[in-house]
């Protein structure tokens, strides 16, 4: 399944109502809102763009139980410029400076100004959820429910993001403690997307939670499947092994994996390249300090993490967790043509 070219029609009207919202404000800081439209890649018809899959994923689960889609779009805008203004600030705290092959908001504009951008994002994206009130009959409560779990994810977000960042500077990392930062980094706002989408439909919570775990497993999946890609992809092009988790240190689950079941010997190799630098307060200290490895590096590292079975091992946990995923659909009370379709979504977005 091509997600692009098979949910084309809903990927247009997410960002239809991504650009409604952004263009509600005017004014002489209006060239904020531009920035914000170039970070969403909607500053042009074919702007480099993520896949879309949370607000996606809302709009599924709001279809499969009502069989329409329209009034859900307000919640699946606030689901993306939610994940965007986290991205915004990711950018800035990893120091990227190229994000969808462009360069990122920060690296445009400055820290000071990108932070303020990602901070009207998640304004934003809570301004988006208001908009549901537009539909008929919509139910105040059901809006405070929706808000009550929009702010547990986004504070969950910032939890996933201080333990990830909090691993840069360990080497004892164990993989439930990154099991448990991917849960609140990336499945917590999957499962928030699809249960926001399940509540918007129906107002029971049995429904809701069925939906939430679903796409909380899903989340760690995908997220475990793209450590793999990030770790292990070869550029088509060039046939090179571009590695681009390992080359910027990344504690990926094959690594940590590996930290903890690889042998002696490479596990105190993997530790002596991972070493943190500890930079002085000031910021003063060597300029290079904890840079990219270099392709010697990256090399060694990857022939590490084949030999101690860490890719099989992700590979395995992926498949694993993409089956629970897949389970969850089978149990959810919607048709069987309904339940395909999410099964078919689940095994395009984790292809392992």
């Amino acid at each position: 399944m091509d997600i692009g070219v098979e949910f084309s029609d809903l990927l247009g009207e997410i960002e239809d109502e991504m650009r409604s919202v952004l263009d509600m404000q005017e004014g002489h800081a209006r060239p904020l809102y531009e920035m914000l439209a170039y970070h969403l890649g909607l500053d042009q018809p074919d702007g480099p763009r993520g896949k879309r899959i949370r607000p996606l994923l809302g709009l599924l689960a709001y279809q499969t139980l009502t069989g329409k889609y329209q009034d859900a779009l307000p919640a699946a805008a606030a689901v993306e410029l939610g994940h965007n203004f986290s991205l915004v600030h990711d950018d800035i705290e990893d120091s990227d400076r190229e994000r969808r092959h462009r360069p990122t908001l920060w690296a445009v504009w400055g820290v000071p100004l990108a932070i303020n951008a990602g901070d009207a994002l998640f304004a934003l994206s809570r301004l988006a959820l208001y908009r549901l009130m537009d539909a008929e009959g919509y139910e105040p409560q059901k809006l405070i429910d929706l808000m009550k779990v929009y702010d547990e994810t986004c504070l969950a977000l910032c939890e996933g993001q201080y333990l990830d960042i909090s691993f840069e500077r360990r080497l004892d990392v164990t993989v439930d403690e990154y099991m448990e930062m991917i849960g609140k980094k990336t499945a917590a706002l999957l499962a928030a997307s699809v249960q926001a989408g399940a509540m918007v439909a129906t107002g029971d919570p049995e429904v809701g939670e069925m939906y939430r775990r679903f796409g909380y497993d899903l989340g760690i999946a995908f997220q475990i499947a793209d450590d793999l890609k990030g770790t292990f992809w070869a550029s088509a092009a060039s046939g090179k092994r571009e590695a681009g988790d390992v080359r910027k240190r990344k504690k990926t689950f094959p690594l940590i994996w590996a930290l903890q079941h690889a042998g002696d010997d490479d596990r105190s190799r993997l530790g002596a390249i991972y070493q943190p630098v500890i930079r002085a307060t000031d910021g003063s200290g060597p300029p290079d300090a904890d840079g990219a490895l270099s392709d010697e590096q990256v090399e060694e590292v990857l022939a590490i993490l084949e030999r101690c079975g860490a890719r099989a091992a992700a590979g395995e946990e992926a498949r694993q967790r993409r089956a629970t995923a897949i389970n969850d659909v089978t149990v959810l009370p919607i048709p069987i043509e309904a339940r395909e379709l999410l099964s078919g979504l689940v095994e395009a977005v984790v292809a392992v």
